[in-house]
């Protein structure tokens, strides 16, 4: 077995669409990245390469590069998957956990886990989407942008 560890955070900003699992979120602000900004499907990318000896998601997919402006994030997390899966490695298990203040995102969860476990290949069963804040703290904790982690548990 093998275990990643992924984490991603961006600023939110108005005029954007939020985006976190591949579900648009009903809130009056967005996250501002090259991509769609989605940070779970940021950070679960980010887990699956570090379990397999991938490195890490801008090694694979530079903020720089054109060919990801605006792309869903599931794209990238459908790809990543192909990747782990070509290396010989089995999705078991994905852990994650979004930290933002607002919006409460307990109605868009099972949609999130749906989404993920299709681009992933692997049971709805098998991944876990959380949400919590941080009581006022930090940056997420004063609305000023958004914060995920993931847990990404591999077999060969």
């Amino acid at each position: 077995m093998r275990v990643g560890i992924g984490y991603d955070a961006h600023r939110l900003v108005e005029g954007r669409n939020l985006v976190l699992g591949g579900e648009e979120i009903e809130f009056p602000q967005g996250l501002l990245g090259h991509s769609d900004a989605d940070i779970l499907c940021h950070s679960i990318a980010d887990a699956l390469l570090g379990a397999s000896g991938l490195g890490d998601l801008g090694k694979h997919f530079p903020p720089d590069d054109p060919r990801y402006e605006g792309v869903s994030s599931l794209k990238i997390l459908k790809e990543v998957a192909k990747m782990v899966i070509k290396r010989g490695f089995t999705i078991s298990y994905i852990d994650s956990l979004i930290i933002a203040q607002e919006p409460k995102l307990s109605k868009y969860i099972k949609g999130m886990r749906g989404k993920i476990a299709s681009c992933l290949g692997i049971e709805m069963e098998r991944v876990s989407v959380k949400a919590t804040t941080t009581e006022g703290l930090g940056f997420s904790g004063r609305g000023e942008g958004m914060e995920a982690m993931a847990i990404a548990l591999l077999t060969e």
